[in-house]
């Protein structure tokens, strides 16, 4: 009689190596992404076009390699983001503040308000208009006083010497020097001969020929 084959003991099928590595992170994947670091880095100063390049780069990479880092990234955008915000609230409020001050308008010289730059051809014999300026930067004048004269009745040479006498007081008090030692020029515009409480002549200053940049007030020009 034939014998039977010896009975072998089951073995298990070995799965193939490379699955045996399955949901275990390799080194590649324990890492944090250099560029979302790089992304989170530059985000926080306020470099928002780099940081949202390398964020974008970042988020390609982890999702080919699995690496780590997507929070990073996000949070690089998160944070340019509102850097964004934070810059365009900022151009609105000055855009804002330029409009109340009328900077960049025309206006008849009377208009001028005092504390108000402005820019004008100061050589010209009659000045009728001028164009507010920011004060901050490159103008030719400022209005620096309104003040109080009693100028009913004059001539007109009587109440060009009393207007000028109560500007060039209040130049002194302004510029921090008087106006005989000063390198600026004094003007005035009688609003009415009638001296009101608020002022019937706007005094102002310039420098023909050159630009001011910054308030007068204390310059001891």
């Amino acid at each position: 009689m034939t014998q039977p084959p010896p009975i072998q003991p089951a073995r298990p099928s070995l799965p193939p190596a490379e699955s045996w590595l399955a949901g275990v992170p390799t080194p590649a994947q324990r890492r944090q992404d250099r560029y979302a670091i790089a992304a989170l880095v530059t985000s926080l100063p306020g470099l928002v076009p780099v940081a949202v390049v390398l964020a974008g780069i970042a988020l390609r990479r982890i999702k080919r390699t699995g690496s780590r880092g997507k929070r990073l990234a996000y949070g690089a955008l998160v944070i340019s983001l509102c850097w964004t915000i934070a810059i365009g609230v900022a151009v609105a409020l000055g855009l804002y503040g330029e409009r109340r001050a009328g900077i960049g308008r025309t206006v008849a010289i009377s208009e001028v308000a005092v504390q108000q730059c402005f820019d004008a051809d100061l050589d010209a014999d009659t000045l009728r208009v001028v164009r507010i300026a920011d004060c901050a930067v490159a103008h030719t004048g400022e209005a620096y006083a309104k003040v109080r004269a009693s100028l009913a009745g004059l001539s007109v040479e009587d109440k060009g010497t009393v207007a000028t006498q109560q500007c060039a007081t209040a130049f002194g008090a302004f510029v921090g020097k008087p106006y005989e030692q000063s390198e600026l020029d004094m003007y005035y515009v009688v609003l009415e001969d009638r001296a009101v409480a608020d002022g019937n002549v706007l005094c102002l200053l310039g420098r023909p020929g050159t630009h001011l940049t910054g308030s007068m007030r204390g310059s001891q020009r």
